[in-house]
């Protein structure tokens, strides 16, 4: 008795260990409030702030994700937190530096086309910036203290090893003290749970019945959820909604929806039609169509340095049709997405690309059906063609053939692969070898991003004061590109390939690049923001038909969805028999032409209207295209219905497989 008394004195108290680990997971969950407010910083988008309401969702959020550590043991709860730490920060830091290049939020889709990554090394080396360590600040102090805790539970055990005098003395049984232990972890986990789940569910779900309504069912852009979820929330419902979509293909649409969709499409036969005198005059001839990596228009037609910048591209204007104020329509499939475009007239999805979500759907697309016209259809990509999934999708889209890498001879090594000079001169080589008529379809690849292209000095052109910079280094890649096509060209002549051959060079999208203030000196004015914005928004289209009529600027407006339906009239195909969400650009009719872009953006040639990121219409911006001013956003508000209706549609079709289903062949 007296030897239990005499030790009650250094009897244990409550265990260090667990004080120790609620402090750290208070501190835990305050550092990812920092990351997270960090990356908000670093996105600077407009008319969004990190208000009270966004940190309270934001640390429910956190603390539904960790709820679970507080059921494990003390030392499985200190890796448990440094493993979230770890994946977290991994999580932000990994959307940020893809914002900056695709001004977009990683998704699921495009996680499972993580192998990509790989080739992006040089992009993504271009978009780190010191300041971007601030994220990883905490590490050591997270090593630090789990080595601190180490040591304490080290010292603790030593203290008191074996079975106390005090453990005898009450009777407590030690399997009592584990059930209540366990308990206490098994309620505090509970709670903070229920705590979390409800400061992220009900400031999300008010704002969805309220100022946001119906932006979960109609999500235009990633930021726009963003401004209501927040990250961690954002990356939770697209989780949902891809396990959605996964399980939800083969569910049926109702009657009504089908009745809707396919009575819109009917609607929007003549437009796709376009001129009757048109249709089939240039029926038999090949079709040669080239995608432009990155390439824009803002700088086709003008000089740097006294030199021109597109010198080849501005001659083949003068015979050909040159569409001046046409928009890039993609979305995170970026370069997939043109080629989308191009070849399907779809709207890209919201979240991933169509290559790696939809490749098993059933598509009507260009080279299919060119190839029921008699044709042969190929495509040539010199990269791996596992890239974007190509070597799948071009199947099923009904190539006859895919020239990768592996066809050709790596002679001119420059950028990502082979240099489009040579890659533009052996496809041609193939094509002279290619039953006619055909539909070749090229993809370049050296003006891609990151620009730092070790040209001879023969290609290079004289950049003056944007020497040395990474604007610098694309206007010396598109001039590449251009000098590369003006050699495809004159080889096509001399061929004898060019007199029966439509020609089609357009842009697939932005040059992911921030620099207002070098192309405002570049143009030797200053470009206010929306000029910008246009012009990041807009990239050319040149179409050369064999005899060089129609040829002309045209400035009304165009898209990437527009260039199937204009090409299979001019080819003697009714481009009304399919499901084509494009238009003939050719189409002279009174109809008002609207261009809708997938972030919900649009432009009927009068006014250009720009969503706001929290997805309230009255919140949008209208701009008068003839002055470039704001104007009463109420005349944007018909050109928004019918944007809302084309990507719901789009979307809809793709989803839901509908191809088949909507059979609009009369």
């Amino acid at each position: 008795m007296l030897r239990i008394l005499n030790s009650s004195s250094t009897r244990p108290g409550p265990k260090p260990g667990l004080l120790f680990t609620s402090v750290l997971y208070v501190l835990f969950v305050l550092l990812m409030l920092g990351k997270l407010r960090l990356l908000h910083g670093n996105l600077q988008l407009p008319y969004i702030n990190m208000g009270a309401t966004d940190f309270l969702i934001a640390a429910g959020c956190v603390l539904a994700l960790s709820f679970w550590v507080f059921w494990l043991p003390v030392r499985a709860r200190l890796w448990a937190l440094a493993l979230l730490d770890l994946l977290l920060t991994a999580l932000i830091f990994a959307d940020l530096v893809y914002f900056r290049y695709f001004g977009d939020f990683l998704t699921v889709p495009v996680l499972l086309q993580a192998g990509q990554v790989e080739s992006l090394g040089g992009s993504i080396a271009e978009l780190l910036r010191w300041r971007d360590l601030w994220l990883f600040a905490d590490w050591p102090l997270m090593l630090a203290a789990a080595l601190w805790g180490w040591s304490r539970r080290r010292k603790n055990v030593r203290g008191f090893s074996g079975t106390s005098a005090y453990s005898l003395g009450t009777g407590t049984s030690s399997s009592s003290r584990r059930r209540v232990r366990f308990l206490q972890r098994f309620a505090a986990g509970l709670l903070v749970l229920v705590i979390g789940f409800s400061a992220a569910f009900f400031p999300i779900r008010h704002a969805s019945q309220t100022w946001a309504k119906n932006l979960l069912e109609n999500n235009w852009w990633n930021m726009s959820m963003y401004n209501v979820t927040g990250l961690l929330g954002f990356h939770a419902i697209d989780a949902y909604r891809y396990a959605q979509t996964a399980i939800g293909k083969g569910q049926s649409l109702s009657d009504e929806r089908l009745t809707e969709i396919r009575d819109w499409f009917e609607k929007g036969r003549a437009s796709r039609t376009g001129p009757a005198e048109l249709l089939g005059k240039y029926k038999g001839s090949n079709v040669v169509m080239v995608q432009g990596e990155a390439f824009m228009n803002f700088f086709v037609g003008k000089e740097v340095n006294g030199q021109p910048i597109t010198p080849n591209l501005d001659a083949l204007m003068a015979d050909s049709l040159y569409f001046d104020h046409f928009y890039q329509q993609t979305g995170q499939g970026r370069t997939s997405d043109a080629d989308l475009a191009a070849n399907f007239s779809l709207h890209p999805l919201p979240s991933g690309s169509v290559f790696i979500r939809y490749a098993d759907n059933e598509f009507e697309t260009l080279p299919s059906i060119l190839k029921e016209q008699g044709y042969s259809a190929n495509v040539f990509h010199a990269y791996d063609g596992s890239f974007w999934n190509r070597n799948r999708m071009y199947q099923e889209m009904g190539y006859d053939r895919f020239y990768t890498e592996k066809d050709y001879v790596i002679d001119e090594p420059l950028g990502w692969s082979l240099g489009d000079r040579s890659f533009f001169n052996q496809s041609v080589g193939f094509m002279e070898n290619t039953p006619e008529p055909f539909y070749s379809f090229l993809i370049g690849l050296s003006s891609h991003h990151p620009y730092n292209l070790a040209l001879k000095d023969e290609d290079k052109l004289p950049v003056g004061e944007f020497e040395g910079t990474t604007f610098g280094d694309y206007l010396q890649s598109v001039h590449y590109v251009d000098s590369a096509l003006g050699d495809m060209v004159q080889r096509l002549k001399n061929d004898g390939l060019w007199e029966n051959t439509i020609f089609v060079f357009y842009g697939d999208h932005d040059f992911s690049l921030d620099e207002h203030e070098a192309v405002g000196t570049l143009l030797g004015d200053d470009v206010s923001e929306f000029e910008y914005t246009q012009m990041m928004g807009q990239v050319p289209l040149l179409i050369h038909l064999p005899d060089g009529e129609l040829a002309g600027t045209y400035e009304q407006p165009g898209g990437q969805l527009d260039i199937m339906p204009t090409l299979l009239s001019l080819l003697g195909v009714d481009a009304g028999n399919y499901a084509l969400m494009g238009s003939n650009l050719l189409d002279d009719s009174k109809q008002e032409r609207l261009v809708v872009l997938r972030t919900g953006a649009f432009t009927d040639g009068k006014i250009y209207y720009e969503p706001s990121p929290d997805g309230v219409f009255e919140n949008g911006i209208c701009y008068d295209l003839a002055t470039g001013q704001p104007t009463d956003v109420e005349q944007a508000r018909a050109g928004y219905d019918e944007a809302v209706k084309r990507l719901a549609i789009s979307d809809d079709v793709l989803a839901k497989d509908l191809i088949p289903t909507l059979d609009l062949k009369k």
